[in-house]
């Protein structure tokens, strides 16, 4: 009334003032009967007048006696008038701003002071009533809380504590949030008056603190609340129980900031229920019951002690309040205070063990968004329930992941997608998990909800990434999101359906996947989509079910015949969970009913496909697969041979197109089950399938066609042979036509077929299809096909259709079209013509050297195919072929033979290390051929042979490579008759190229024996090699000659190697330049070997060299050098060397050189040894020429005057030296002044006692007289006197000094026949008689002496007048010897025929 009073005066107080005033005080001044009763209606009267006296003015005398009497009311023991008086006071104390101090003490000292509880309370009202009259300010301005904080801290006066605790309780809420700064600083002072003594003190407390909680602001609860959280944790249980009431006053907070608050209050209250100390926990009990005392909801309000025992004894109370709470039909929202009870428990029942707990729990946390009344209410409580039901999501046990999968759900759809930031991701994440399958297996499930939360434009930006991370490399990932397809259909329903074309490519390639957990997450949900969309998408889902069946991989057959399975089981109406043991493959146990209900539904058509594909992976060639088929097959058809007769069209055209697939298995499948078509129903279906298969023939589509002849193949195989004999007439002419077929692939199943068909029909088979593709092939329409149908056959009946098919295509003339065809039989045939050989290379041989362009070209390409064909087995057979080749008469044989060689053993895979000897030995003789071309391909076939052998095995070819070079030698010398040898395939650019490798491996890497032999064929084949071939080879002979020589090797090696390297010098010229010190230091340091056989082969090679080389005089110095220091053998080889080198270069020695060779050999000529001597006197006779006039006098004086030595070692060195005068430069010595004394000693020497001074005298003379009758053959007086000394000699008492002058007058016959012929008087007698002598060197002499100088050689005429001195006999008997029969036993005096 009093409320309702007040809100009448403030909405008319102002318009009547005057009115009511008088009214208030006549009921003030009122006497009554009752005056206790009375008093109530004056209070009322007061508090009106209160309420009226704000609309007076502010100087009105009237406000002062209204506050006064106001002041008095105060004292009144009811709250209600207390504190309407208290919102009285506060607009009437804009008149009383002056006795402000005063009015405020006054209060001040009632409510400290006043021994009536009521009186404190009304003072505090009238208190809260001022201040906020007076504005906050006040507060401080009057030291208002200064003296309340001292009245709080009195622990002397309860009636202070508890009157500044009444104060603080108005003041909160008269002043609202403005007293909130104030609050924060009380706190402690409130804590500890919650433990006061006194009973009072303690409930002032408590209203202070309701009263407080229910005016903070958001901000004050973020102040507030650390402080008393903190006090939970301090050690003394006072404090403790005080900041457990001070949060169970938090209960009354303002709602929004209950929401805000009870989350972190109410799970710390139920920690504290367990405290040690009793009072701590029943303050906690009494808190969390102020919590449930403000809860709105009915249906919670009921549950609350239900709920307390779940938070005070969890362990007991959890299950069975979680069971209650799910029994509770919720008809209303629930609030912020609700949650705070619910969520611990909920919390609590995550973490239990058991799953039926934590799957109620689960439910529970996903309800509790769809009754709250401001989700956001719940907020604060993701960061509890989140991380718990995420482990639930993981939980073993399926049921309960499906429950946690549905809460995340129902939390996301009811409180945002903003408010679970991260949780999308964490779902992505678990599915990449390298955990456990039940990890991922939660985490799909979950998302599948969390995704149909979002809504679908949400799922379709993801659903790339998740098609995607399908076939990632690590099988976990894969295994994760395949999952996600088994749980969206459910959590999407119809929604999904429109992604399954998007899907379905993902779970068949899954099927397939080498990891089994992978194979069995993409079976799962290839079975929920079969499950959930048979029969709303079936046109969608079958396509691609029916295209796995054919797939290459058999897990995705198997995991496709399952789910085809699926489908037709549920369009069928049946479970397809029978068992079926035992029985027939084709016993099942549908019904017919089964089968119409599938044909209504997919039509026939589509069922024919199906059940045709079906069949056919029957005879799958996994087991599993064939299994699962059967299965099916079994459990949708009644009767097999009916439903096959339906289908066998179909069924046809499917195997026929697996036939021709790229797929070698899926060919296999269809191979196995027309087979067993055949094989089972036999000579019911032939007649349907072989008529199919003919016209199939016909099809435009060449894939078709192949599978066609597969098809043939198959049916051929299993089929009976009598069986087949019905239908040959159908069968010969379809295969002949395959056989001719536009395409390869047709063409190739073709052969197959045939093959299989001459198992059958046998020579039939031959007889009556070769003859009509031989009889094609001269069809240039049809050739090529023709051909290939040949060479199909060919590859699968080698044996049996070769002899048919060679003896048309060898047949002479060789047309291009057979050598063509010859060629790609060839390819075919392979190993098959080893024995055919000699009918195919002979014709091959003639064409390719000798017929029309285009068929020499085919020709070549053939044979080249037919030598590479071959197997181990034919090569001998190839090899004799090839030989008889190049023996042939005709020269384009033997070139073709030549270069087949080659081709041969360039490009052969064979090992043919063991018949490359022969060739190379045979090639090698080829070299000297007459025809020049057959050179030229013999010696390319050479290189080739050459080059197929390993660098290790050449050296073994040596002793066979020099006596084939010898052979050729011989071969071109007899053709020649005279002169040089060369063999014409080493004069070819490039000439040494094929074998020089055989030379130069044997003399780098071979033994000392193959060096040698090595060294001395390379000199071998340099002799018949052309100077000008052989340039470009004298660097890489000469330099491994060089390295090899300067090595300690035998004797042999260097003697070998030196005479090459001779050959070389003569041959290879200037070109050796590069070489000409190495060379030189060489032969130098070969002077001084121990070998003599060494020493004089350098000794030769130094000399040839010099001719070369420009700087003569340091080497000859080097020489002259060594002859001082060397013992006799080691001068014999200077000497030998230094002649040559005189003999080749003497026009580039220097006169200083020349003068210092006659110094040091003018002596040596004297030597005691021979063969010093003679080398001596042979250097000291060429160099004469090189010597001035006076040296030459000094030496001519000095070797006549020595012929007289009573030394004969002297008297036979000037001897030799006056005859290699002679022999070099007689010009020089007849016209020298001492010549009379030259001849002088000379018939001296001729009568010495010792013969080898005759000996040298007779050769002297003879020497003289070849001298004067070439260079004065006017002169006969000269030449008798001369000839009479040589006569001399040949009636010598010495054989050789006799043998010496018949030499010498055969050279002298041999240079000027008519010359010497008109002196036969002086030497005829003297000749006839050596003819006699008993000495046989002598009389053979004598014999080739009467052969030139009788000129018995040049007619009958010579040989009668020759009979003046010897016998007829012995005349006629000479006359028949060869005129230049002894060119090469001239000896030294051959050389006389070229001296000029």
């Amino acid at each position: 009334m009093v409320d309702a009073g007040i809100m009448i005066i403030d909405k008319h107080g102002r318009d009547n003032v005057s009115l009511l005033f008088p009214i208030f005080e006549n009921f003030l001044n009122k006497k009554a009967s009752d005056e206790e009763k009375y008093d109530l209606v004056r209070e009322g009267v007061v508090v009106f007048t209160g309420a009226l006296a704000k609309h007076l003015s502010k100087d009105d005398p009237k406000v002062h006696t209204v506050v006064e009497k106001l002041l008095e009311v105060l004292n009144t023991p009811s709250e209600a008038v207390q504190r309407a008086v208290s919102t009285c006071l506060s607009p009437l104390m804009q008149s009383k701003e002056e006795e402000a101090a005063a009015l405020i003490s006054r209060l001040l000292g009632q409510l400290m002071k006043n021994d009536k509880y009521g009186e404190r309370r009304g003072a505090a009202f009238g208190l809260a009533g001022v201040v906020k009259g007076f504005r906050i300010s006040s507060l401080k301005k009057y030291n208002v809380m200064i003296t309340l904080r001292d009245g709080l801290s009195d622990r002397s006066s309860a009636k202070s504590r508890e009157g500044a605790l009444l104060a603080f309780e108005c003041f909160c809420e008269k002043l609202g949030r403005l007293f909130e700064p104030y609050v924060i600083q009380l706190l402690p002072l409130l804590l500890v008056s919650f433990s006061d003594p006194v009973a009072a003190v303690r409930d002032a407390a408590e209203g202070a603190s309701r009263a407080m909680m229910s005016q903070l602001s958001a901000h004050g609860v973020k102040l507030v609340l650390p402080s008393l959280l903190k006090g939970l944790d301090d050690k003394a249980w006072r404090t403790k129980q005080s900041s457990v009431q001070l949060l169970g006053a938090m209960a009354f907070c303002a709602p929004q900031q209950l929401s805000q608050c009870l989350p972190k209050i109410v799970p710390k209250l139920t920690e504290v229920l367990t405290d040690t100390h009793p009072k701590v926990q029943s303050a906690a009990q009494t808190a969390l019951q102020q919590v449930g005392s403000v809860i709105k909801n009915p249906e919670i309000s009921a549950l609350v002690p239900t709920l307390l025992m779940g938070l005070t004894d969890p362990n007991d109370y959890t299950k069975y309040s979680l069971d209650i709470l799910l029994q509770t039909t919720f008809i209303n929202t629930v609030d912020a205070p609700s949650l705070a009870l619910l969520v611990p428990i909920v919390h609590r029942g995550l973490r239990e063990r058991s799953a039926e707990t934590k799957k109620k729990a689960a439910q529970i946390a996903g309800n509790m968004c769809s009754l709250v009344t401001e989700p956001k209410d719940m907020i604060p409580y993701i960061g509890l329930l989140l991380p718990e039901v995420k482990k639930v999501l993981v939980d073993p046990i399926p049921e309960v992941r499906s429950v946690a999968a549905r809460a995340l759900g129902s939390l996301i759809r009811g409180m945002g997608e903003e408010n679970f930031p991260d949780l999308v991701q964490w779902l992505l994440d678990a599915l990449k998990s390298d955990g456990s399958n039940v990890e991922r297996s939660g985490a799909a499930q979950g998302l599948s909800e969390v995704l149909a939360a979002l809504g679908t434009e949400y799922f379709e930006d993801l659903l790339p990434d998740i098609i995607r991370n399908c076939s990632n490399p690590k099988a976990s990932v894969r295994d994760g999101y395949l999952s996600l397809f088994k749980y969206l259909p459910r959590s999407l329903g119809v929604q999904f359906q429109k992604y399954l074309q998007q899907v379905l490519p993902s779970i068949l390639d899954g099927l397939a996947d080498e990891n089994e957990s992978v194979r069995d997450a993409a079976l799962s949900a290839g079975h929920v989509l079969v499950e959930h969309y048979a029969t709303t998408s079936l046109p969608l889902l079958l396509p691609a079910v029916e295209d796995g069946i054919f797939n290459d991989n058999w897990r995705i057959r198997q995991s496709s015949v399952e789910l085809l399975g699926d489908l037709l089981f549920k369009v069928a109406g049946t479970s397809g969970k029978a068992l079926l043991e035992g029985g027939s493959d084709d016993e099942g146990s549908s019904t017919e009913a089964h089968g119409r209900a599938i044909i209504e539904v997919l039509g026939r058509d589509k069922r024919n496909e199906i059940l045709a594909a079906l069949y056919m992976v029957r005879t799958d060639v996994s087991l599993v697969v064939r299994q699962a088929a059967l299965h099916v097959w079994k459990t949708i058809v009644a009767n097999t041979p009916k439903t096959l007769k339906e289908i066998m069209p179909v069924l046809m055209n499917t195997l026929i197109t697996s036939l021709a697939s790229s797929s070698s298995e899926r060919r296999q499948v269809a191979g196995r089950s027309l087979g067993e078509l055949v094989r089972k129903l036999g000579e019911r279906v032939l007649p349907l399938i072989i008529p199919i298969l003919s016209k199939g023939l016909r099809d435009s589509n060449p894939s078709r066609r192949q599978g066609v002849c597969t098809g043939l193949s198959e049916v051929m195989a299993t089929a009976g042979k009598t069986q087949l004999l019905t239908f040959m007439d159908e069968l010969i002419p379809t295969i002949r036509t395959a056989l001719c077929d536009s395409t390869p692939e047709v063409r190739e199943s073709a052969g197959l077929a045939f093959s299989t068909l001459y198992k059958s029909a046998g020579l039939q088979a031959i007889d009556e299809i070769v003859p009509t593709l031989l009889q094609a092939l001269e069809d240039e329409q049809t050739s090529d096909n023709a051909l290939d149908g040949l060479k199909q056959i060919l590859s699968v009946r080698t044996t049996a259709v070769l002899p048919h098919i060679l003896p048309k295509l060898v047949q002479l003339p060789l047309s291009a079209l057979n050598a063509h065809a010859l060629g790609a039989l060839a390819e075919v045939a392979g190993s098959g013509l080893d024995f055919h050989l000699g009918t195919i290379l002979p014709a091959l041989l003639a064409t390719m050297g000798d017929g029309a362009e285009d068929a020499q070209q085919l020709s070549k390409k053939a044979a080249e195919t037919v030598v590479l064909v071959i197997d181990e087995e034919g090569v001998e057979s190839l090899i004799s072929e090839l030989l008889k080749g190049i023996a042939d008469s005709q020269a384009s044989i033997r070139r073709s033979s030549s270069y087949l060689i080659g081709y041969f053993f360039q490009n052969s895979k064979l090992y043919l290390v063991d018949e490359a000897p022969n060739m190379i030995s045979t090639l090698i003789i080829l070299l000297s051929d007459s025809d020049s071309a057959t050179v030229a391909v013999a010696w390319e076939a050479l290189l080739r042979v050459v080059s197929s052998v390993p660098k290790e095995i050449l050296p073994s070819y040596m002793k066979l490579v020099r006596d084939a070079v010898s052979t050729s030698r011989d071969k071109e010398r007899r053709k020649k008759k005279g002169g040089p040898v060369l063999i014409p395939g080493f004069c070819l650019p490039k000439a040494l190229q094929p074998i020089l490798p055989i030379f130069l491996q044997g003399l780098i890497n071979g033994s000392a024996e193959l060096r040698e032999q090595a060294a001395l064929g390379l000199g071998e084949l340099i002799e018949v090699t052309s100077e000008k071939a052989l340039r470009e080879f004298v660097i890489p002979i000469t330099g491994p000659l060089i390295r090899i020589i300067g090595d300690r090797f035998p004797w042999q090696v260097k003697s070998a190697i030196l005479s090459t390297l001779s050959i070389i010098i003569q041959k290879g010229g200037m070109a050796l330049k590069p070489f000409l010190p190495q060379l030189q230091t060489t032969f130098v340091k070969c002077l001084q070997d121990n070998t003599r056989t060494v020493r004089s082969s350098a000794a030769f090679a130094l000399g040839k060299l010099s001719a070369l080389s420009t700087r003569i005089d340091p080497l000859v110095g080097d020489l002259l050098s060594g002859l001082q220091a060397s013992d006799v053998a080691i001068q014999e080889a200077i000497l030998t060397a230094l002649e040559g080198v005189i003999k080749n270069a003497g026009k580039s020695i220097s006169s200083v050189v020349i003068t210092r060779v006659y110094t040091q050999l003018k002596d040596m000529i004297y030597s005691e040894d021979d063969q010093i001597r003679s080398s001596a006197a042979s250097i000291l006779g060429f160099s004469l020429q090189y010597l001035e006039s006076a040296q030459v006098s000094e030496v001519l004086a000095e070797v006549a005057d020595s012929t007289s030595s009573s030394t004969w070692t002297t008297r036979h060195g000037s001897t030799l030296a006056i005859s290699y005068m002679l022999r070099h430069n007689a010009a020089i010595v007849c016209a020298s002044p001492l010549f009379t004394s030259i001849i002088d000693s000379l018939k001296k020497s001729l009568k010495d006692e010792k013969f080898p001074v005759r000996e040298s005298s007779a050769r002297a003379f003879g020497r003289l007289l070849l001298y004067q009758v070439r260079n004065d053959p006017s002169n006969t007086t000269a030449h008798v006197a001369t000839l009479n000394y040589v006569v001399l000699g040949m009636q010598d008492d010495s054989s050789e000094v006799r043998r010496r002058a018949l030499s010498a007058l055969k050279a002298v016959s041999k240079a000027n026949p008519q010359g010497i012929l008109i002196h036969i008087s002086l030497f005829g007698p003297a000749l006839a008689e050596c003819l006699k002598d008993s000495s046989t060197p002598v009389r053979l002499a004598a014999e080739r002496c009467t052969l030139h100088s009788f000129q018995l050689s040049k007619g009958t005429e010579y040989v009668q007048a020759a009979q003046k001195y010897i016998t007829g006999l012995d005349a006629r008997r000479i006359a028949k010897f060869p005129e230049h029969s002894d060119d090469s036993e001239d000896g030294e005096d051959g050389d006389d025929k070229t001296i000029g």
